[in-house]
């Protein structure tokens, strides 16, 4: 069976070592250590977790109901504003998402570069929420 490091875990859960590691040792996920003394994590326990944070189970209180199920949360890096139209854009983690939006929708959310928000990924359509 195929194992995971912290490090390839927390990549494939879209979060930092730390994070995984801190879950780890809280046992919302069983480890391991190989050989070499490294913490592993079998495959069929991180896929079973990462169905669980899919489900709400990663413990965030703030919750967004949605029908869009592609979230990327991040920060806003940029944002370009036109007399009607406005680029915004976002990176969350690795992933930089630009999103073209009106100039009203950004400044009711209030976007700025510094504020975290959320970009949402439906079809080719990427809707911005304010977190």
């Amino acid at each position: 069976m195929q194992s995971y490091t912290i490090g390839q875990a927390a990549r494939l859960l879209g979060v930092s070592p730390d994070t995984a590691r801190r879950w780890a040792d809280a046992g919302r996920v069983a480890t391991h250590r190989d050989e070499g003394g490294r913490r592993l994590i079998d495959g069929k326990d991180l896929a079973a977790f990462s169905v669980e944070l899919a489900k709400g189970g990663g413990g965030e209180e703030d919750v967004s109901y949605t029908s869009v199920r592609n979230a990327f949360p991040g920060i806003v890096t940029a944002v370009k504003l036109g007399d009607v139209a406005a680029q915004v854009e976002i990176q969350a983690g690795p992933h930089r998402l630009v999103s073209l939006l009106t100039r009203e929708a950004v400044e009711e959310l209030g976007l700025e570069v510094g504020v975290e928000a959320t970009a949402r990924v439906k079809s080719t359509n990427v809707h911005i929420d304010r977190a």
